[in-house]
Order: structure tokens, then sequence, then C-alpha cells
């Protein structure tokens, strides 16, 4: 049974020390599911949900993996309730740079090349900056030093007031756009950190934005939020797409996001393809 299901953001995850009902609890409550939900779509009995969720009964390791599961619950997450049900964790979490992801690495170096002379990223969950190719630090140039000073966060670089939002032509619907994206993986994960984020970038002073940008492709703006950013070559105009590993069973490689990001006009292709041509300002990959 495929129910359908909205999510909570704001229940605190449970700690590592807390036992495997803890955990469960809160992932069927974060999913908005009763234990009649859950006991239909993993195909157990409610009652025997029930012992397991109040630790009356202790679940075996492919009843954790199954509830999990039809809990949509993240690799990291998985892990935790493994361990809190006495099994050891089952996926490997490891820097890009491990020589085991180098084939990853590899892959996610090749789609940020291959996307020149256009701008494009990789973030791990906390939207830190992974990786870039030559064109992102272009554009982040102007922005205050502990701003890109590693780890660089992409969402604070963006709508801090001395980042990048002074110079975003359409602050106020691009700012909208990167917060309810947030909220969205909140939902999805349940994560703290994300959440203290949230509340950050939320309770930053608005620049007053008064730069003339160029009215927004009207087939475009139907089915994406354009990133419009004032340059000295200009007003460039975005729109971006996300790219992430389709069936990992890394922790790291789960959390992993490619966002390319694509010129919406003739001018912006014309003044990306010109930078990109300058080979005294061209940086590489971190």
């Amino acid at each position: 049974m495929n129910t359908p299901r909205t999510h909570s953001s704001k229940a605190g995850q449970p700690g590592a020390r807390d036992p495997f009902g803890a955990h469960l609890r809160h992932w069927r409550t974060h999913r908005r599911l009763s234990q009649l939900d859950l006991a239909q779509e993993a195909e157990v009995s409610t009652r025997h949900l029930s012992y397991v969720e109040t630790g009356r009964a202790a679940p075996s390791r492919e009843m954790v993996l199954r509830l999990a599961e039809r809990l949509e619950v993240p690799l990291r997450e998985r892990n935790a309730l493994l361990v809190a049900a006495g099994f050891a964790p089952m996926y490997r979490q490891r820097s890009l740079d491990d020589p085991a992801l180098a084939s990853a690495r590899r892959a996610v170096d090749l789609v940020l090349k291959g996307h020149e002379p256009f701008p494009a990223l990789a973030v791990d969950r906390h939207w830190n900056l992974v990786a870039h190719n030559a064109l992102v630090p272009l554009l982040m140039a102007g922005a205050a030093p502990e701003l890109v000073q590693a780890p660089v966060n992409v969402l604070r670089l963006s709508l801090h007031p001395d980042g990048l939002a002074s110079r975003i032509a359409n602050l106020a619907q691009w700012r909208a756009h990167l917060l309810d994206r947030l909220q969205q993986q909140i939902a999805a994960t349940g994560d703290t950190v994300l959440q203290a984020l949230h509340d950050e970038l939320e309770d930053y002073p608005t620049p007053q934005v008064s730069h003339d940008a160029p009215a927004a492709n009207t087939e475009l703006s139907g089915v994406v939020v354009p990133f419009q950013l004032v340059t000295p070559n200009g007003v460039l105009s975005f729109i971006s797409t996300t790219t992430i590993f389709g069936t990992p069973v890394d922790v790291t490689l789960q959390e992993l996001a490619v966002e390319s990001f694509f010129p919406a006009d003739a001018q912006t292709a014309a003044a990306l393809t010109a930078l990109a041509a300058q080979p005294a300002r061209r940086t590489g990959n971190t």
C-alpha cells in the first residue's frame, strides 16, 4: 500500500542512546503515518509493530530495513536505526576524496567540467561546497572573505547581505525559492542542522535591490525560478537543475547533489562564453 504522506519538520530526532522504538516512533510521526498505516505498508501486524515501538519486542535486521524503506528514511539515519536495534551500520560514510569513491569523484568532475562554459557546483547535505568548475569563482567575486572561506555554504553565500544578495536582481523571488527548497529538504530528512540554517537565512535582513533585471522568459517562468545576478558583464540570467546519484549505497553519495546552471537568454550565454575564454581568470575545480 502506498499511502500518500506529508512531512513534519519540527520534531527533534532521537539521540544515539535512545532505543530503537523511539527512532521508529520519530520517523513514523514525522511521516504522519499511524501504526496501522505503517503496519500495512510493511506487511506486519499492528500488534507486532506496537510491541516493537514500545520496546516489548526486538526487531530483526530485516524488519529494521523494511520499516526504514517504507518510511523513506535517508541512509545516514538508517544506520542510526540499525545501531539502535543492536546491529552494525550497513551504509558506509566516506569523504568524496576517499580512494574507494574515486570513480564517483571522477564522474562528478566530468559533469562539472563538461558543463563549462556555464557554472556548476557540487554540494553536500548541508549545502557546503564540495567541488565546482572554473566559472563558479567568477560569480562569487565581491562576496565578503569570510563567506568564501572553506567550508563555503552556498545558501549562506547567496542570501547573506555581504554575500551575493545585494547583486541578485530578483532577490525576493530567488530567496523564497531557496527557502522553500530547504524546507522541503528538512521535511524529507528531519535534519536539525538544516533547520538551524533555514532559521538563520530567514532572519537575514533583505537588502534593497534596485537593479533593472530583464523580464523573465514567460515560457520558462511557469516551470522554473530564474537566478538573475548582476555582474560587470551585465545581468546574467540562469535556470538550474539538480543531479543526484540514482541508486547510492554510500551515505556520502546519497547526500551529494550537483547544481548546474544554464543560461536563460542569449546575452548570458555570450557573456559566460567570453568569461571562460579568458585563461588568466580560470581557476579550475576545487
